[in-house]
């Protein structure tokens, strides 16, 4: 690699606190969530100050890598030390010096950081990678989520969704009785065909391995897309015999989190062999990592699809860029930006079922 490139860039760096407000309680198997702590990290050229990347930082309670890490005196490190750097003017070298400067424990940081100097790169102007999505060209498709709780809630989410345009739902199971799942998934397949409406579901986990069987059988019968994570991430033995021979292909999701090295990944995808893999850049390392699961699953022909998971606009706005830089016609799952009350203004819009972005309106501060 090389890094002797003429003018590099001198940074200067810090990091914001942001607390993003839900519009209603989201619920998820590790409980329901009011409100979620995002982190900005902030860079600018010392020649230029005027100039700022913007990246985010928005680790998942109870499930990313950083739980229980001191967030504020690791970030407060992190800027001091990449003030300090040059750091050369190329995507790969960026990527690279990421790499050294957070490690493989604090996936949503390293995502930060690799955004905010990508950002700058390309003239802060919230472009990450120059593809036809950021000019307005290319639409990402997306599923619509429902979220866990009562009965009630769900089914006006799924009439909501399907009003929106929506032709493929995910709705997170294992939070309320399995048959009233059951009956919403039932619901839905009396008046839409899988060819009208794809539908996954998401376990997060739910499942003992021991009734895992009878569930994706049961499941099967509404001719789903897929499940994701039916059973809690580890059990690979368990997860393979699961994979083998489920009528319902899964796609792994939290098993993928804390995987950091080349030789586990791959180890993990030659011993599940799983139809799917989910990605979020947020946990599972950023964005050289998750090229790095991109290219070995392509390589066993196992599909992928990418997944935010609730940040901001300014993370959503950095998965979707990353997710356009490849041909794929599977629905994506990016489409949490719209949770908060407070989210940042952005040009991504949802249409019918697909993410958008608006090169003519303003990103707001």
């Amino acid at each position: 690699m090389n890094h002797q490139q003429p003018n590099p860039l001198k940074v200067n760096a810090s990091w914001h606190k942001y607390t993003l407000d839900f519009k209603f309680d989201a619920g998820t198997s590790r409980g329901v969530l009011k409100t979620k702590d995002s982190y900005f990290i902030k860079i600018w050229s010392q020649d230029d100050p005027e100039t700022v990347g913007w990246g985010e930082a928005g680790p998942l309670p109870k499930l990313s890598p950083e739980e229980g890490k001191d967030l504020p005196s690791l970030l407060d490190t992190l800027v001091k030390n990449v003030s300090e750097k040059e750091i050369h003017r190329s995507e790969e070298c960026i990527l690279a010096f990421c790499e050294e400067m957070v490690a493989t424990d604090c996936p949503s940081v390293r995502f930060a950081l690799e955004t905010a100097l990508l950002d700058l790169h390309h003239g802060g102007r919230k472009l990450i990678m120059d593809n036809d999505f950021f000019s307005g060209q290319a639409k990402i498709p997306i599923n619509g989520l429902i979220w866990m709780g009562d009965a009630a809630f769900m089914h006006q989410q799924i009439e909501d969704k399907l009003a929106q345009g929506f032709t493929c739902i995910k709705m997170k199971i294992g939070a309320i009785n399995f048959e009233e799942e059951c009956r919403l998934l039932a619901g839905i397949r009396e008046r839409f065909s899988a060819d009208e409406i794809t539908l996954r579901v998401d376990a997060n986990g739910a499942f003992s391995p021991a009734e895992a069987m009878d569930k994706l059988r049961r499941l099967a019968a509404f001719d789903l897309h897929s499940i994701e994570q039916p059973i809690k991430a580890g059990q690979y033995l368990e997860m393979q015999r699961l994979c083998a021979s489920s009528p319902l292909p899964i796609a792994l999701d939290e098993e993928l989190i804390g995987v950091t090295e080349l030789q586990e990944k791959a180890a993990l995808l030659d011993t599940i062999k799983p139809p799917f893999i989910i990605l979020k850049p947020t946990l599972v390392g950023g964005i050289k990592a998750t090229r790095e699961w991109i290219r070995l699953a392509e390589a066993r022909q196992i599909g992928w699809w990418m997944t935010s998971a609730l940040e901001s606009n300014i993370g959503l706005n950095a998965i979707a860029q990353l997710t356009a830089s490849y041909p794929t016609d599977l629905p994506q799952g990016l489409g949490t930006g719209q949770l908060y009350h407070n989210n940042i203004a952005s040009p991504l819009e949802i249409q019918k079922g697909q993410l958008v972005y608006q090169p003519g309106r303003q990103w707001g501060d």
